[in-house]
């Protein structure tokens, strides 16, 4: 089956969440952290961290997916899903022969 390749954009719940997280958001973003490297361990993610735009900083991810409900699956239970939203893409990604 060929996998699918999508960008996920993690959205944070406001332009300076980065620099002024809570003592609670920055427990769940570290659980968020430990999630996405397990997925990436399983093989699920490409690559994943914050961007440092200018305008405010956000996460980004690239995912290699069977389907669309592992994908759903997968941001659904992001931790960090709790406070910040995703929006997501799909790509027509070119990627290394295995």
């Amino acid at each position: 089956m060929t996998k699918k390749h999508f960008c996920l954009k993690l959205i944070p719940a406001r332009p300076t969440f980065a620099q002024d997280m809570t003592e609670a958001e920055r427990e769940i973003m570290q659980k968020h952290v430990v999630y996405w490297k397990e997925l990436m361990d399983q093989g699920l993610v490409i690559v994943f961290g914050p961007v440092s735009d200018p305008a405010g900083t956000y996460g980004l991810g690239i995912v290699e997916v069977e389907n669309e409900e592992l994908l759903k699956s997968m941001t659904e239970n992001d931790p960090a899903s709790s406070i910040n939203h995703y929006e997501i893409y799909p790509m027509r990604a070119i990627t290394p022969q295995k």
